[in-house]
């Protein structure tokens, strides 16, 4: 018996007659290397993948497998070579190459060809920061435009606003490079409680529900650039039927995911330091009722990245330590945060809680309504289980289609929450101080701990004595 092309695992855990249906394989089911088992697309080899992505006379793809191959397509060549074949392929099917091309041919086939180009430029930006997919870009809709007078003005505005959306993310890169210069300047080892260095959150914004907006701002203008792509590039292998090349590791485009995540970590540990600094106990507990107070609002927001984070800031142990200062506190409120963002049963509350924020947000009226800001490094480690959990390929050398339907329904999810617009007015005080003023490093932490509040074992001790 020859063999026949696999299912993937859980294809056949949901489908009694699976092993029957790999035997008595239909034909309508294998169209052309790929396999579809009831309409939907299961796997197939590279080669028909990349054809089924270019339109024809009579076909366009279907959006959302646009969307998932030029997601997953990453994990097994350059985005620059898929466009060099996916130009060959519409030039040499459409014979767009003969000069004698009559206009006809072309009003038929150039809609969707500039189509196809659109979504890709518009989704998939970042792959066009490399010269050789411009180069490829640009003679595709020159052969078009060339052939057709009307394809002109289409032809200029995909153009335009790729260069646009090009230059606002190199624009962004500039100031998250100078917000980090300024910051990192700023971090001298603190000897001791630096009172004359800074002024501290509350003065700076008094209003809890005025700072939890400020750091929504932050986070969705954070989110809005991470793009999709990166949460694939993060995982690019060595494609084991590609001995030859290693995929590209090397120039491993993940920067503004990267920018987000340590965003996550600057909070906490602003979050921290705000706490750390007072010398009186008084103080530290009003500072950390405020934060409360902003967590609170970032919770009923929909903003659960930075909500984390506070908590987190919370959570470190120069923060739980001072027991006196705690002691002050009202932590009621504290505790029913704490519980929905308990890590539990694979943080069981939390999710509930996003799939709340995303029904608000999928019927929403207004654009307060639609923010969905989810803690993001939950968001990394589920979309990394699941490519880790099965194969990229099949036994037969099929590209597991399915498992790449898997991440792009998660991706693209991410996709709606990073588009909403901030509802709220930006204040360039708050914003400045919270995205440059100078935090403390671990040590720091300890050593403006243990001041206020004095070692109370052998452990701390010693580690008061080392940071001395």
């Amino acid at each position: 018996q020859h063999r026949m092309p696999q299912t993937s695992p859980f294809a056949a855990m949901f489908d009694s007659r699976g092993y029957t249906r790999n035997l008595y394989q239909s034909k309508e089911d294998n169209c052309g290397g790929l396999y579809y088992h009831d309409n939907n697309l299961l796997s197939g080899s590279l080669e028909a993948l990349i054809q089924h992505l270019v339109p024809n006379v009579d076909y366009y793809p279907d959006r959302t497998y646009i969307f998932t191959f030029l997601l997953s397509s990453r994990l097994f060549m350059h985005p620059y070579e898929l466009m060099a074949k996916v130009c060959y392929l519409c030039i040499e099917q459409q014979r767009l190459s003969e000069p004698g091309l009559d206009k006809n041919q072309i009003q038929k086939i150039a809609p969707k060809i500039l189509q196809l180009l659109t979504e890709w430029t518009e989704t998939f930006p970042y792959d066009f920061r490399d010269e050789r997919m411009m180069k490829n870009l640009k003679e595709l809709v020159q052969r078009i435009a060339s052939g057709d007078e009307t394809y002109r003005k289409n032809v200029q505005q995909l153009h335009q606003n790729l260069i646009r959306k090009l230059t606002t993310v190199s624009q962004y890169e500039e100031v998250l490079a100078k917000i980090n210069a300024t910051s990192t300047d700023c971090i001298t080892v603190l000897k001791t409680k630096p009172q004359s260095i800074q002024r501290d959150i509350i003065t700076v914004c008094n209003d809890p529900y005025a700072l939890a907006e400020q750091l929504t701002h932050i986070e969705l203008e954070r989110l809005n650039y991470i793009g999709p792509e990166e949460f694939i590039q993060a995982f690019v292998q060595k494609d084991p039927l590609d001995n030859d090349k290693s995929c590209y590791r090397d120039q491993k485009k993940t920067g503004n995911l990267e920018a987000y995540v340590e965003w996550f970590n600057r909070l906490s540990y602003l979050v921290a330091t705000e706490i750390c600094m007072p010398v009186k106990k008084k103080h530290r507990a009003r500072v950390i009722e405020y934060f409360i107070d902003v967590a609170r609002e970032c919770f009923n927001i929909g903003n659960f990245n930075s909500l984390m984070a506070i908590i987190s800031g919370m959570n470190m142990s120069p923060v739980s330590r001072l027991k006196k200062t705690w002691a002050k506190v009202k932590t009621d409120k504290f505790d029913i945060l704490e519980h929905q963002m308990d890590p539990s049963g694979n943080f069981y509350n939390y999710r509930t809680a996003l799939r709340g924020a995303a029904q608000r947000s999928s019927t929403a009226h207004s654009n307060r309504e639609r923010i969905v800001i989810p803690f993001f490094s939950l968001l990394i480690k589920d979309i990394y289980f699941l490519n880790e959990s099965c194969a990229n390929r099949l036994p037969n050398g099929h590209v597991n289609f399915e498992k790449f339907c898997e991440l792009a329904k998660q991706v693209s999810e991410f996709m709606m929450w990073k588009q909403v617009e901030c509802p709220f007015e930006s204040d360039r005080k708050i914003l400045q101080y919270l995205l440059t003023v100078p935090v403390f490093s671990e040590d720091a932490l300890y050593l403006a701990s243990y001041e206020s509040e004095s070692p109370e074992n052998q452990v701390e001790k010693n580690r008061w004595k080392t940071l001395r």
